[in-house]
């Protein structure tokens, strides 16, 4: 059995379903996750490597300071494999070598027209403002789950209770808050939720 943030995930369950009992992980977020780790859609549980599991789980114990995923060169369509003479290592350091003088490219030409670098651009502000910080292209880093996910939501119950809205004024009556009908079905609802829902 496979232990990640303290939660036991059955051995004979597909991975992909089994992350979906970490709170906060949902089927698409799960897809994901098993996307990122190279888990087989059909891999269960029990068959994942100890490579995945202690990646899987010191990925989701703090996404915001994981690396970010490494760029591989893409191939055009006229490509032809060799046989495989260099490592991955090499590869990568062509492809960042590649974009490097790609770049470079770029820079000389905007120079040459006229027009300021993109690093004159990322220095100037917008009236006294300081340019926005661009964000993340990968969503996995803005990924909150359990407990932090938890006191995201306890504290937005609490933020609509102190400002007195609707929403908040239901929360307290343990009323249904999305518009439901109160007539009938929100009697089950004021016995089952006496306790504060998060």
């Amino acid at each position: 059995m496979v232990h990640i943030l303290g939660i036991n995930l059955p051995d004979n369950q597909l991975a992909r379903f089994a992350l979906t009992t970490i709170y906060g992980v949902g089927p698409h977020l799960s897809h994901r996750l098993c996307a990122r780790f190279q888990i087989h859609d059909k891999c269960r549980v029990k068959d994942l490597t100890p490579l995945q599991t202690t990646s899987l789980a010191s990925f989701l114990q703090s996404p915001k300071t994981a690396l970010p995923l490494p760029q591989y060169p893409l191939a055009p369509l006229n490509f032809v494999a060799r046989p495989p003479s260099k490592s991955i290592q090499e590869l990568q350091a062509e492809f960042n070598a590649a974009r490097a003088a790609q770049k470079q490219k770029r820079e000389e030409k905007l120079l040459q027209m006229g027009k300021s670098t993109a690093e004159d651009v990322k220095g100037k502000t917008t009236r006294g403002r300081k340019a926005p910080e661009k964000k993340s292209r990968d969503p996995l880093t803005e990924l909150r789950i359990e407990s932090e996910l938890r006191r995201e939501i306890r504290e937005n119950i609490a933020h609509q209770r102190m400002i007195g809205s609707y929403v908040g004024r239901r929360h307290a009556m343990h009323l249904p808050v999305r518009g439901q009908r109160t007539q009938t079905n929100a009697k089950t609802a004021r016995k089952l939720n006496n306790l504060d829902r998060w």
